[in-house]
Parts: C-alpha cells; sequence; structure tokens
C-alpha cells in the first residue's frame, strides 16, 4: 500500500503544473497584447518621423488610438456570443489576431506620406483590432488567474507585452536604421509582425485551456446587437457634429485671439483643433449613454450597473484615469523627441530606450510584483506612482542638457541573425540614465495598475468592466498626444516635462484619500496590525 503522503504530493504536483501553465498562459498573451501596440504608437511615430511629419500633426496622429478608450462600448458582445468551435474567450483571441495580421498588411503598403488619410484609417482599423483582442485578454486572463495569482500574474503579463514592444518598437528600429541595422523598410517590418499575429492565433487556438463559461443574465442577442448599433450610431453622430459645429465654433472663437499671439499659423490651427477634439467628447460620451439607455443595450448596461454599484466606484475611475497620466504625458511624443529634437540616431534610440529600456521594465515588473507580495496594493501604487512621477524629470534634464552630459559607452558591433548591428554604436549617457530610470520605475508601477484594474472587476462581465477600465487608463496615453504636440511646439520640451511631473501628483492625493477603500478591495500584509 503506497504512503497515504503521495496522492496529496502528487495533488500538489499537479495544482503547481496547472499555475504553471496558467502564468505561461499570461505571459504568452502578454506579448499578443504588446506587439500590435507598439505598431500604433511609438513604431508608428518613428515610421512617420522618417516620412518627415511635423511634431504636432504626429501628436494628432496618435488618436488613432481612440479605440482604445472606447473598446468597452463593443466589449459587451464579446461578453454576450460565442465563436464557434474555440469558445467564447479563445473564439475572440484567434478571430482578433488573424483580422490584425490582415490589416498589418494593408497598413504596409500604403504610403503616410502620399495618402495620409487612408493611413491613418487602416492605423484606426489596427487599433480597433487591438483594442479587440485586449477585451479578450483581459478578460480571460482574469477569469483564469485565481486572487493569489494575480501579482505575479499581472508582472507576467506586463514581461510578454514589453517583450513583443522591444521586438516590434526597438528591434523594429534597429532594422531600419540604414547604416548600423538592416536597412529595412517599415513596410517589411509591419509584413513580418502581420506574420508574427498568424503564429499567436495558432498558439491561441492550441495551447490556451478552455474556460468554464460563467453565468450571464439571458439577454435576447438582437437586443445587445440593437444596442451596439445604437451606439455606434451616437459615435458618427458626434464624430459629424465635431466636424461641422464644434470645429467652425472652436476656429471662430480662439483663431482671432491666437493670431494676435507669437505661435505660428499651423500651430493656432492646431490649438483650435484640440478645443474641437474636447468639445466633441463632451457631446459624444453623454449621447452614446443616451443612445445605450434607450436601444436597452442589456449587457453594456448591466456590467456597467453591476460595477458601479461598488462603493467608491466613480473616485477609482477618476484614480485610474490619472494615476498613469504624467506618465503618459511625458511619453506621449517621446520617439519624435529623440529622433528628432535630440538627433539620437535610430539604431541609438532602439537599442537604448526600446530594447535596453524596456528590459528594465521587465525587471521593474517582475520586482514590482515581488514587492506587492510584502507591501500590498495600495502602498504599492502610492510608493511605485511617486517613483514613476519623479522619472519624469530625467527628461527635463536631458532636454537642458542635450547629449554628452555624462560619460556613455560604446556598443560592439555583433550578428545575433535576427537583428544586427553594423559598426560599434556609441550611446549617450544622460540617454542611458533617464531611460533607466523611467523604464524601471514605469514597470513597477504598471505591475501595481494592472493588480487594481483586476481587483474591480466582476467574473460576471469580466470583458465589458476590465473594457471599461483599461479604456480609461488608457485616456491618458491616447487623448494626451494632441494637446502633447502643440505644448512641446508652443512652450518647449524642458517646460513640457516638467509638466508632466507635476500631472502626477493628483493620481498620488486621490490615491491617498482612497486608502481604505483599496484596502478593502486586497489588504495590505499585516494590516490588522498595523498602526493606521
Amino acid at each position: 500500500m503506497p504512503p497515504p503522503s503521495l496522492p496529496a504530493a502528487a495533488s500538489r504536483a499537479g495544482h503547481r503544473l496547472r499555475a504553471l501553465h496558467r502564468l505561461f498562459v499570461v505571459t504568452l498573451l502578454g506579448f499578443a497584447s504588446g506587439l500590435p501596440l507598439a505598431l500604433t504608437g511609438q513604431a508608428l511615430q518613428a515610421w512617420l518621423s522618417l516620412e518627415g511629419l511635423d511634431v504636432a500633426t504626429i501628436g494628432f496622429l496618435s488618436l488613432v488610438g481612440l479605440p482604445y478608450t472606447f473598446k468597452f462600448l463593443w466589449a459587451p458582445l464579446m461578453d454576450r456570443f460565442d465563436p464557434p468551435g474555440l469558445g467564447r474567450r479563445r473564439g475572440w483571441l484567434v478571430l482578433t489576431q488573424l483580422a490584425l495580421a490582415g490589416a498589418l498588411m494593408a497598413l504596409a503598403a500604403t504610403s503616410p506620406s502620399r495618402s495620409l488619410q487612408t493611413f491613418a484609417l487602416l492605423a484606426v482599423a489596427v487599433a480597433f483590432l487591438s483594442a479587440s483582442q485586449d477585451v479578450a485578454i483581459d478578460a480571460y486572463r482574469t477569469d483564469l488567474l485565481p486572487a493569489s495569482e494575480r501579482g505575479l500574474g499581472s508582472s507576467l503579463n506586463v514581461m510578454g507585452y514589453r517583450l513583443a514592444m522591444i521586438l516590434s518598437g526597438g528591434v523594429a528600429l534597429i532594422w531600419t536604421d540604414p547604416q548600423q541595422g538592416g536597412g529595412w523598410s517599415w513596410p517589411q517590418v509591419y509584413r513580418l509582425m502581420a506574420g508574427l499575429m498568424v503564429v499567436t492565433a495558432v498558439a491561441s487556438a492550441t495551447l490556451l485551456p478552455r474556460l468554464p463559461r460563467p453565468e450571464v443574465p439571458r439577454s435576447l442577442a438582437r437586443e445587445d446587437l440593437t444596442g451596439f448599433l445604437a451606439v455606434s450610431g451616437a459615435a458618427v453622430a458626434g464624430y459629424l457634429l465635431t466636424q461641422h459645429l464644434w470645429s467652425p465654433l472652436a476656429s471662430a472663437l480662439l483663431l482671432p485671439w491666437l493670431q494676435g499671439t507669437a505661435l505660428a499659423t499651423a500651430l493656432q490651427q492646431r490649438w483650435t483643433d484640440l478645443a474641437a477634439l474636447l468639445l466633441g467628447l463632451a457631446t459624444t460620451l453623454p449621447l452614446a449613454a443616451w443612445a445605450a439607455r434607450r436601444a436597452r443595450f442589456h449587457t453594456l448596461l448591466s456590467g456597467l450597473a453591476s460595477y458601479f454599484s461598488q462603493p467608491g466606484a466613480w473616485a477609482f475611475l477618476g484614480l485610474i484615469v490619472l494615476y498613469k497620466l504624467g506618465d503618459a504625458f511625458a511619453g506621449a511624443l517621446m520617439t519624435p523627441f529623440l529622433l528628432k529634437t535630440m538627433a539620437f540616431t535610430s539604431a541609438e534610440v532602439g537599442l537604448v530606450n526600446k530594447v535596453l529600456g524596456l528590459w528594465l521594465t521587465l525587471l521593474g515588473a517582475l520586482l514590482g510584483g515581488a514587492l506587492m507580495l510584502r507591501l500590498g496594493l495600495w502602498r504599492a501604487l502610492m510608493l511605485f506612482g511617486l517613483a514613476q512621477g519623479l522619472s519624469n524629470l530625467g527628461f527635463w534634464w536631458l532636454a537642458v542638457h542635450g547629449q554628452g552630459a555624462l560619460p556613455g559607452l560604446t556598443i560592439p558591433a555583433f550578428d545575433w541573425g535576427f537583428v544586427h548591428l553594423a559598426q560599434a554604436t556609441p550611446v549617450d549617457g544622460g540617454l542611458l540614465m533617464v531611460i533607466a530610470l523611467e523604464n524601471l520605475t514605469g514597470g513597477m508601477g504598471t505591475a501595481a495598475f494592472v493588480a487594481f484594474l483586476m481587483s474591480l472587476t466582476s467574473q460576471r462581465f469580466t470583458a465589458t468592466q476590465y473594457a471599461l477600465l483599461s479604456a480609461f487608463a488608457s485616456v491618458g496615453r491616447v487623448w494626451v498626444g494632441p494637446l502633447a504636440g502643440v505644448l512641446a511646439e508652443s512652450i518647449g520640451w524642458p517646460p513640457f516635462f516638467l509638466l508632466s511631473t507635476a500631472l502626477s501628483a493628483p493620481a498620488l492625493l486621490m490615491l491617498w484619500r482612497l486608502r481604505a477603500s483599496i484596502q478593502a478591495l486586497a489588504p495590505d500584509p499585516g494590516a490588522a496590525t498595523a498602526d493606521d
């Protein structure tokens, strides 16, 4: 007869294997999420900079990421419907990943300098599909991980996400450097990334475990589709109002005043465009909410009602918007700043800001996940938020002192097959210091932030609620682009980075006020005996 301890040991071993599988899966999904994000963000900015577009225009083109801020509008359909064959979460993952491959191929075939409008629309399509993939990934990860694994799981998810950004946003810059790298064109890079999205679709179909479908309130598919169409119609109406009412009104009110300033004519128009955008947003969101209620968009309304039934739900939304705002503001136009203003080479930016910097973000995410086990959620959010806000002062220092202020190093030539440097590349010491601080603290802050978002969701409406929360989290990253562009050209880079540092303070103040509520979501270690 075997010892009684053997079944228990086998059970523990099986439990560990299942936990490792879950953590591997969330790392893989993080990679799938990060790959297209860089292709509509910093990699896209590098392509546009190479094409000669000005900083203000590149800032406005950051609005191609708008689907990330409105993905909660179609997330209910992904909570309501199951694609046939693969289940709800896996089915949506495979569909969006294959569609992303096609959209990236189309973008690679379009020139931004000759067909800017078509290029922008295709970039919006990539962002829409990427945001839809994120809805499925976020919901799958939240449903998959038990509460005890969410801190480490969020860190590994960030690690996979950053690895993908190293490839699509860092290695790609080295590939496109004509002297140091492979001399690739950006269309070649985007075609390769399309192929990688096909690979992720195959992995999603074969490696991800099927999850039991949580019970959801019965709702007619017809009502959900009607509600989605009503909300989409409201969004189109808001866009038309912005184009035909708010834009002319903003020009009529602001241009006479701006013409008396020293701003260039093109920059004056950018300020009026920004005002029109803000008025359009203030119109479209209430209109969409009204349309959802009138059309009885049940899954959306039920998911939102479940979230807003929590005490402090509105305050949590405010914290979500503000927590990464200063970080997003500083990083909104980082690639044009380093390439155009600081005149670093593509290979140098790719090596330091994208490759080395993102590895440091991985280290920060893993360190953040480990520290959260001792600090708890609230203390981690506070300490990491303070650190990521102060790191913006490094960019102010770099803008003031320029290249050569600190001794650097030289990276020798190498050939790793998939990437190479033709000759030794000098790396500026100031750039190294600033990127190291920013990415290390940013990774720690992101790990705590993702764990915070997961703690706020209900499993019955995971996709809808997490999409809403992450959409608000992306408001800073997407919407500050136009403002960042016009401000950087209007006041200069040093004051711009000081302002980005100041913008981190409101989140810390709100975090302090919400201490008790956040500790109720995830009590800090030793909270019962702490002297508060």
